[in-house]
């Protein structure tokens, strides 16, 4: 009896100790007001920051792995860093957006490289934060924004951003409901879309500094572009260690999978809409314009993952199967 009760003693003392080692290694998520918007930080350090305007719309910049290192470009928001070009001055963080919508531009920003002015009118406007609030789980932000053309509203979307991680990854699972509460929304057939980041300029392929992207069939660089996968992975160095960005399709996302306008000059884009620009070779895959009728929504739902580079296929699988069921 004595050695059942010093087993049962040692057994609920490791319990104790278990619990209480995983209580003081869960992280800490907070979420505050900024100048620019709200900021999420995990234990202290900063995570993202939504940015209510910038350019002519919502972004999260800048974007921190758990290492502290910045894992979207820093131009045009912050300074040209080494490695950065100054090129496609739209491309600003993580953003959502579309270059055709009723047949008006949301993409290009006025810009010397383009010459172009189709977006000078055209603004995403925030209006509100929803909901800014962080628990044990992790934080979560939801923003309701207007798409304008001058003074005129086409559509609404509400963006709910949730934040989480795990040790030494950092990863939002970002849900975009369009919403045409002013008449019939058609989002056209162009490349210049949709859900975006732009990685460091370290990363790119093209810098030639080990950086490779590939999707869930095995197709690399510049033979993903335009392909249909349900994830994307862009890796290379950061700060001279190896770092990555996987982006996954939720299959419950409009149109899942998606097409993707992954660049190797460091653009990572979803593109539900597009189907002319991209390849066609038999994948089965069908896109194009997508027409909400006024009054009804379509839900975009993407999970942007940072880690460090050394994730397997297999593992990206074992992602997307969790995103899939809830289990993140």
């Amino acid at each position: 009896m004595r050695d059942r009760r010093s087993s049962f003693r040692l057994l609920v003392a490791c319990l104790i100790v278990t619990t209480w080692a995983a209580a003081a290694t869960a992280a800490e998520f907070a979420v505050t007001s900024t100048d620019h918007g709200v900021a999420v930080t995990v234990d202290g350090q900063l995570f993202a920051e939504y940015r209510t305007h910038s350019g002519h719309q919502p972004i999260l910049w800048p974007v921190r792995d758990a290492g502290g290192r910045a894992m979207t470009r820093s131009y045009p928001v912050g300074p040209q860093q080494e490695h950065e070009w100054d090129d496609h001055p739209h491309h600003r963080g993580l953003w959502f957006t579309h270059g055709n919508v009723n047949g008006h531009d949301f993409w290009l920003e006025v810009d010397r490289q383009h010459g172009s002015t189709p977006a000078k009118n055209n603004q995403i406007a925030h209006r509100e934060f929803a909901k800014s609030e962080a628990t044990d789980e992790g934080a979560t932000i939801v923003a309701v924004s207007d798409w304008q053309v001058g003074d005129k509203r086409i559509l609404t979307d509400q963006r709910t951003l949730q934040f989480g991680a795990d040790g030494d990854l950092r990863w939002i699972d970002y849900a975009i409901e369009l919403h045409a509460t002013d008449g019939e929304v058609v989002f056209g057939d162009t490349k210049e879309g949709a859900f975006s980041i732009r990685v460091p300029g370290t990363m790119k392929v093209d810098e030639k500094l080990g950086g490779q992207l590939i999707n869930n069939h095995g197709q690399k660089n510049g033979d993903a572009w335009g392909r249909e996968a349900t994830w994307v992975n862009y890796t290379g160095p950061v700060d001279g260690q190896p770092a990555g960005i996987a982006i996954f399709c939720h299959p419950d996302s409009t149109r899942c999978p998606t097409r993707w306008h992954v660049r190797t000059y460091g653009l990572f884009a979803a593109n539900p809409f597009a189907l002319r620009d991209f390849p066609r070779d038999g994948d089965g895959v069908k896109q194009g314009p997508l027409t909400i009728p006024a009054g009804e929504s379509a839900t975009l739902r993407y999970l942007v993952l940072f880690h460090n580079g050394d994730l397997t296929a297999e593992q990206l699988n074992d992602w997307q199967k969790r995103f899939a069921d809830g289990e993140l």
